[in-house]
This record gives C-alpha cells, sequence and structure tokens, in this order.
C-alpha cells in the first residue's frame, strides 16, 4: 500500500509545473548579473575614456595655443594645467601625460601632442578577474603662429610675376619686399643680383636664391594696400595756380624755382632746379627730373593726376637729385590746406591718385645719383629701375607701386627700420585638433 502512494507520489510530482519559474530563474541569474555587471562597468568605463581624451583633447589645445602666440612659451605647463584641469572622475589615477612636439603635414614641430592612461579597477570585472582596466588616450593639435608683415618695397598687383630683381642689380632693403600676389614665383630674384633684405612675403610663391630663403614667408593671404585708402590732396588757394617755370640764366648757372601749384603736362628739370616746400600736381604728362643738373626738394609731395608719370635718375652721370617728403611742415604748406590730414601725407613723396584708373609706366633711370627719402605710392604705375641708376639714402625711401622690376646695374638702397615701414598686415594665429 506503501509502494503504491509512493509511486503517485512521485508521478505527480513530474507532471507538476509550479516550480519551472523558479528553476529557470535560478539558471539564469548568473547570467543576469553578469550582465547587469558588464552594464555597469561598460558605463563607467565610457566615462573614464570620455574624460580622458577630453583630458588630452584640452591639453594638446593648451600647449598649441602657447606656441601659436609665442615659440618661447612653455608649452608643457600649459598642456599639463589643462589635461589635469579637465579632470573630476578621473582624478588621481590618470597618469602623468607624455607630451611631444611634433611635425605635422610637412611642416617642422608644429604640433603638439599629448597621451595619457587612466588604471582603476572595475566594479564586476576588477572582482571577477582580479586586475585594473587600463584606458588610454592620445591627441594632436596643429599651430600656425600668427604674424605681423612689413616691407618697404611692395608690389600691389594680385596676379602674375610682380616683383622682379635680375641682371647685376644691387638692392640693399633690410626693411624687405612684398607682393600681394598670390600666383607661383610672385616674387623673383635672379641670382646674379645682389640682394641683402631680412624678409620677403607675398601671397603666392617666391623663386630666390638660396642664400635668402631662410628670409621667405610664403601662401600670406590677407595683405593689404595699406595707403589705399589715403587721403590725395587736390588744389587749394593760394597753390591751385598754373605753374609754368623757366629757366634764368645762362648754362651752369641757369636756376629754376618751382613753387607749389598745378603742372600741366607735367615738368622737365632742364637746368638746376630748387622747389619750394609744399604739393605739387602733376597734371597728366611726365614728372621728368632726369636732368643732368642738381634737383632739390627737401620738402615736397608730388599728387600725379590724369594719368602722369615719373622720371627720375639723370642721362650723363653729372647730375643729382635730392628729394624728401613734407614731413613737419605738412599742416603748414600750402596755406596749412592740409593740416587735417598732416599725418598721413608726411611722409608721402610721390602719390598717384584715383584719376589714374589705367595703368602706366615709370622709371628711374640713367647714371645719376638719387638721394630721396619718404614713400612713393603709385597703385598704377609698372616701375622700372634699370640702367646705371644710383638710388642711395640715409633715410627710408619706400615704393609701393603696380609692378616692380629693378634690372641692369641699378643699385637700390634704402635704410627704412623694418618695424616701422609700411604694414603688409598680419595673420590670426590658428590652432585645430589633427589627431
Amino acid at each position: 500500500m506503501m509502494r503504491f502512494q509512493f509511486r503517485k507520489l512521485l508521478s505527480g510530482l513530474r507532471a507538476s509545473q509550479h516550480g519551472n519559474a523558479v528553476l529557470m530563474t535560478a539558471l539564469g541569474l548568473p547570467v543576469l548579473l553578469a550582465a547587469t555587471g558588464y552594464g555597469v562597468d561598460t558605463a563607467q568605463w565610457y566615462m573614464w575614456k570620455r574624460e580622458l581624451q577630453h583630458s588630452v583633447d584640452q591639453g594638446a589645445i593648451g600647449g598649441a595655443w602657447a606656441l601659436a602666440y609665442s615659440s618661447t612659451n612653455d608649452y608643457n605647463t600649459r598642456a599639463k594645467q589643462e589635461y589635469y584641469g579637465n579632470q573630476d572622475l578621473i582624478k588621481g589615477f590618470a597618469s602623468t601625460p607624455t607630451i611631444q612636439l611634433t611635425s605635422w603635414d610637412g611642416g617642422s614641430n608644429n604640433s603638439v601632442k599629448v597621451s595619457g592612461t587612466a588604471s582603476r579597477r572595475l566594479p564586476f570585472s576588477g572582482m571577477l578577474f582580479n586586475s585594473s582596466a587600463v584606458i588610454s588616450a592620445s591627441a594632436q593639435a596643429a599651430f600656425a603662429p600668427g604674424a605681423s608683415y612689413n616691407a618697404c618695397l611692395i608690389t600691389l598687383k594680385k596676379d602674375g610675376t610682380t616683383f622682379t630683381v635680375g641682371g647685376n642689380a644691387t638692392v640693399i632693403a633690410d626693411c624687405g619686399f612684398g607682393a600681394l600676389s598670390c600666383d607661383n614665383n610672385a616674387i623673383t630674384i635672379d641670382g646674379s643680383s645682389t640682394v641683402q633684405t631680412k624678409s620677403i612675403t607675398t601671397c603666392g610663391t617666391a623663386d630666390v636664391p638660396t642664400s635668402l630663403q631662410g628670409t621667405v614667408n610664403e601662401g600670406v593671404h590677407g595683405m593689404t594696400d595699406a595707403y589705399k585708402n589715403t587721403y590725395v590732396p587736390t588744389p587749394q588757394a593760394p597753390d591751385n595756380k598754373t605753374q609754368t617755370p623757366k629757366c634764368n640764366g645762362n648754362g651752369k648757372k641757369a636756376l629754376a624755382s618751382l613753387v607749389p601749384g598745378i603742372y600741366n603736362g607735367g615738368y622737365t628739370a632742364s637746368c638746376n632746379t630748387v622747389l619750394a616746400d609744399g604739393v605739387y600736381f602733376i597734371n597728366g604728362g611726365v614728372l621728368d627730373l632726369s636732368t643732368n643738373a642738381e634737383v632739390i626738394g627737401e620738402h615736397v609731395m608730388f599728387v600725379l593726376q590724369n594719368g602722369a608719370t615719373v622720371k627720375l635718375g639723370g642721362q650723363g652721370g653729372a647730375g643729382s637729385l635730392t628729394l624728401g617728403p613734407l614731413g613737419d611742415k605738412a599742416a603748414t604748406v600750402n596755406g596749412g590746406a592740409y593740416a587735417s590730414h598732416a599725418d598721413e601725407i608726411s611722409q608721402m613723396l610721390v602719390m598717384q591718385d584715383s584719376s589714374n584708373t589705367s595703368v602706366v609706366d615709370s622709371m628711374i633711370n640713367g647714371n645719376s645719383e638719387v638721394n630721396v627719402s619718404g614713400t612713393m605710392y603709385m597703385p598704377k604705375t609698372n616701375l622700372t629701375i634699370n640702367g646705371t641708376s644710383g638710388t642711395k639714402s640715409n633715410l627710408c625711401f619706400q615704393i609701393s607701386a603696380y609692378t616692380l622690376k629693378i634690372s641692369g646695374n641699378s643699385y637700390l638702397q634704402t635704410l627704412c627700420d623694418a618695424n616701422s615701414t609700411t604694414s603688409l598686415g598680419s595673420t590670426v594665429a590658428g590652432v585645430r585638433l589633427v589627431g
């Protein structure tokens, strides 16, 4: 009887389904716990990883910005400040960063690379495997330093080869060359010429001898014509009269005394010439000061109107030309007509006004000695310096022309201070993550 009852009990238990859920829960519980632990670990790992990556990103950017502003800045210290300053969750177990000055995209030492690690046990896997998780991250930031550019010999045409030095020319201009052209070979200097300068700056490229390559700044965008909006004088009373000067006397004693005013059709110096202080308006024609005699104008400004051109230099070697800008007399010349613009025009020697819409040709040529100071601003002039002309100045002499060609046996010297010459513009420092 008892055996029958026991068999019946076993059959009942075998047929019962009341314990299935408990059994399946017991079997699935380890998997559930593992998945939960893995999820917690993954979330924790992701937050550590993201914070570590942000730390190295900011470290690389901070170090790169330090160098973008000055090559002497302590980029290492700056990178560490940013690295540690952007940590919260991993603070205390992140490693000391590795900081390197590296090269990027063909440059030389133009990027900062920061690498770091963080090592700590995760809640689940650390207990399961008795080990710490190691997280690594790195970042690389490239930088381009900002800079300001100046020059005393500048070409303004924005395409083509605009600035050439060739033949046996000698150019001494530590204050720099500049070309706004963005084309290849915007500046070309022949190897047979003698050139001394501390900077050559162009939007395009420069073809120069090996000895000058260390001075070249290529691909400089954003350069501008510094004098484009400079005030241009117009004839004002009492010097708005047409002048017709003549040589008085004979032979070597002949002398022309010029006064400010309007010179229709230009002016040719055919004898010794003295120019009174003031502004001279050359209305068309040629301002020809290439005489074999002496020409002296210590405080003058020539305004070229209606396609007027200039010719300086002499033809036989006996003459000389000495010219200087208005300077501190700019406020008083021509009856004080230009006093409100004295600062703008005080250093202008030759200025081409807006009536010159077509490009014209001017030159400094011949054998005579040319001693000048001030600025020649001729945005619509192809200026050529050739022959055996000598342009020597112990003061600052600057040229901003449409194009400039220096050739032959010409000699051009200007002793401008590079820090106080014509501004070509500036580039803004830049930093970006590249890796």
